[in-house]
């Protein structure tokens, strides 16, 4: 993501508590049900939700100020893929393993239960729910998590449970 400058915009880590490894040292076996983690920050800009809408979910909420103004919103709002987008962008930089990912066989749950608006700034918090090696494959475990974005005022923005695929370190 990017600011209006064109500059890239990275989040960091909020505390102290994360894994103890890097995602590109990170397998099945460093996912351990209970463990919570949070990352931060990210800005949006009228820009950045107008830009994402023009092109992918253009409703007049997302696109239309004037619209918007006088919509149930009181302003322009993101799409709730957006939202999805920026989530997953946070989750794939800090959250996920880059050597050990294979795949994601869905997402339950999806709720945006407030909007992000303009100028908003997010964070994420990810839970581990449940961590399992593969019945079928032993080389692989499923992770569930619960994924919670939350905006600077600390209102969820985003939540899903998500599962994931990883390679284990051992099979």
């Amino acid at each position: 993501m990017a600011d209006r400058d064109g500059q890239e915009i990275a989040t960091r880590t909020l505390g102290e508590a994360d894994f103890a490894v890097g995602t590109a040292d990170r397998y099945f076996e460093h996912y351990l049900p209970g463990a919570v983690y949070e990352y931060g920050y990210v800005s949006v800009s009228e820009a950045d939700i107008v830009g994402f809408a023009e092109r992918y979910d253009p409703q007049p909420i997302h696109v239309d100020a004037a619209f918007a103004g006088a919509g149930p919103f009181g302003g322009l709002i993101a799409s709730g893929w957006h939202t999805g987008g920026i989530a997953m962008r946070m989750i794939v930089d800090h959250y996920l393993s880059s050597v050990a990912s294979l795949a994601s066989p869905g997402i339950d749950e999806l709720r945006w239960p407030a909007p992000v608006r303009p100028g908003d700034s997010l964070w994420l918090r990810t839970s581990i729910l449940e961590a399992r090696p593969s019945r079928s494959k032993p080389d692989r475990g499923l992770v569930r998590t619960r994924a919670e974005l939350f905006n600077q005022d600390d209102q969820v923005v985003l939540s899903l449970v998500a599962m994931n695929l990883l390679r284990r370190a051992q099979a």
